[in-house]
């Protein structure tokens, strides 16, 4: 009996993180990052977010994550907003992109919490933008993963990093775009 309920536990467990985990075929190194537009939020107000426009000033973060006001995606969003200084101090813009919860990103932007008005974040419903990436849920696939791209000036994907951890995103993205300038 204790072993029936000892392996129906590690079942559930298994399920729950066959659900958390990315479709692990990214975009890789070299390849040309896919160009989108979106809506998106900037401190609550809409506007139009255009990749292309943003690659005009520099790199920039993209990063996915799987929704709005979740835990491991609002601990997340405050760590890009804690560092949306040393970004700017490269050059390198962010840009967060959910199609989680989508009816929540004009608050989810302005909240300190959270992005605290420092960086925007886009509405890509059905997750259409994340699947040009390669970066949805495998359980869930209208939801994106929780993977970080950075993109060179000329378009080229930099970098990438996936995991559902969300602590290690801003250290890895960051020292990414450093990297860049070498």
């Amino acid at each position: 009996m204790k072993r029936l309920a000892l392996l129906a536990a590690a079942g559930a467990a298994l399920g729950v993180a066959a659900l958390a985990t990315s479709a692990s075929a990214e975009l890789k190194a070299g390849a040309k990052a896919p160009d989108f537009t979106a809506p998106a939020y900037l401190a609550g107000q809409p506007f139009t977010y255009k990749l292309a426009d943003a690659l005009k000033k520099g790199p920039v973060v993209v990063y996915f994550f799987p929704a709005a006001h979740t835990k491991g995606c609002n601990i997340e969003a405050h760590l890009f907003s804690e560092a949306i200084d040393q970004f700017k101090a490269e050059h390198a813009t962010v840009i967060g992109v959910t199609a989680g919860n989508t009816d929540q990103l004009a608050d989810f932007s302005k909240e300190t919490e959270h992005c605290g008005g420092k960086f925007p974040v886009a509405s890509d419903p059905g997750a259409k933008i994340a699947k040009e990436y390669d970066a949805v849920l495998t359980a869930k696939p209208d939801w994106a993963s929780r993977t970080s791209y950075v993109i060179a000036q000329n378009g080229q994907v930099a970098d990438v990093y996936s995991a559902m951890d969300p602590s290690e995103h801003v250290s890895k993205t960051l020292a990414a775009v450093k990297a860049l300038k070498k």
